[in-house]
């Protein structure tokens, strides 16, 4: 499925815009400011129901305004779906009357015109965005390595977008059970059902990453110096595991084992078989190539579980890049090595992508 209109009203900085997408390859051209990054996070908001750039959804919404509305027409052969997210502030003003409000939800989701929750809205349209948020996934904290994998594995399984939702909520309530087992000596049996439901979803979230980073570790994708290699820092979860930090648990009020502290590094291969540690002896250079190396696989994943090609989604990365590796990713997407996706680029200078032949431009003058 590839997107063909999308159509923004009071979503950021655009009040009324309609914007047409060619099948093949678009280039969203504009200084910075002009608003090249939202375009891309509403069409990975009609993706997985999300942003990648708002803490809350609420900034999503233009300044002044109470509703912001991202709608986009979609095409799969002969076939039309039109996905639509509408965003609010929590409440409405009632017609002409001053101060008259009535509270609506914070965010709809809706399929042809149907509403749907976010577990069977996420991955009807499939994205795989490369972003210079990305180029942070090597060194930064081991939140935003997990917030990637459940990227990712939400796209292509609705099993583990139900477990993963299950798991943060039995979290939630786990960590304030502990805090009143501290605080106001309320009995530990009030945990055992939280413990089930944490274990049995973390168990399959766990496996489902240890999948991804399998897949990644054995991908051929054929990039030059890509001798990288993911480790896979699992926080297991289990009975035994959640008792042996009973005293510690309590003592921190929050639980402290589980996916929700997993990680995963990046190790490149050197010449001895000895593996070196990116974030910590990598060249700027190395990390960048290991994350596009990431993002490749990731195409590759998703493709490969929901036999679908996804849209490739590129948020102004060849400034980030040097010459080098910028050839390498419009090699990757060209039509000579069968790419067959859309690829949706954004740019602030036209001249990185000319060797990218005849393409649609959109201009934010």
């Amino acid at each position: 499925m590839k997107i063909k209109k999308l159509k923004l009203s009071n979503f950021r900085n655009f009040e009324d815009k309609t914007l047409e997408f060619a099948a093949e390859a678009t280039v969203v051209v504009g200084p910075n400011t002009s608003g090249k990054t939202n375009i891309l996070e509403s069409i990975h908001l009609l993706s997985t129901g999300k942003s990648f750039k708002a803490e809350i959804e609420e900034e999503m919404i233009a300044y002044g305004e109470e509703i912001a509305r991202v709608k986009g027409l979609f095409l799969e052969g002969k076939e039309k779906t039109i996905l639509e997210v509408v965003l609010t502030r929590g409440e409405i003003t009632i017609g002409e009357t001053p101060g008259k409000t009535k509270k609506v939800a914070r965010k709809r989701l809706k399929v042809n015109g149907v509403g749907k929750r976010l577990i069977d809205f996420a991955g009807n349209f499939k994205t795989v965005l490369f972003g210079p948020q990305d180029l942070d996934l090597v060194t930064e904290s081991p939140s935003l390595r997990r917030k990637f994998l459940d990227s990712v594995l939400s796209q292509v399984d609705r099993e583990y977008r139900r477990a993963v939702m299950s798991y943060n909520k039995a979290l939630r309530h786990r960590n304030k059970l502990l805090l009143k087992i501290r605080e106001e000596g309320v009995p530990r049996s009030q945990l055992l059902f939280w413990d089930k439901l944490l274990i049995k979803n973390g168990d399959y979230v766990a496996r489902c990453r240890e999948d991804f980073i399998n897949f990644v570790n054995e991908a051929n994708l054929q990039l030059p110096l890509s001798d990288f290699q993911l480790e896979y820092d699992k926080s297991a979860i289990s009975e035994s595991r959640i008792k042996q930090y009973a005293k510690e648990e309590v003592a921190a009020a929050t639980t402290l084992v589980g996916p929700h502290r997993d990680d995963f590094l990046f190790f490149v291969k050197t010449e001895k078989e000895r593996k070196r540690d990116l974030s910590k002896y990598g060249s700027r250079g190395e990390q960048r190539m290991g994350v596009l190396w990431l993002k490749m696989a990731e195409l590759a994943f998703v493709e490969q579980e929901s036999q679908e090609t996804p849209t490739l989604l590129l948020d102004d990365i060849f400034s980030e890049l040097d010459h080098e590796h910028r050839d390498i990713v419009m090699e990757l997407i060209s039509k000579e090595r069968g790419f067959a996706g859309q690829v949706i680029i954004t740019t602030a200078d036209p001249h990185y992508i000319e060797e990218f032949g005849d393409v649609e431009k959109i201009n934010l003058a």
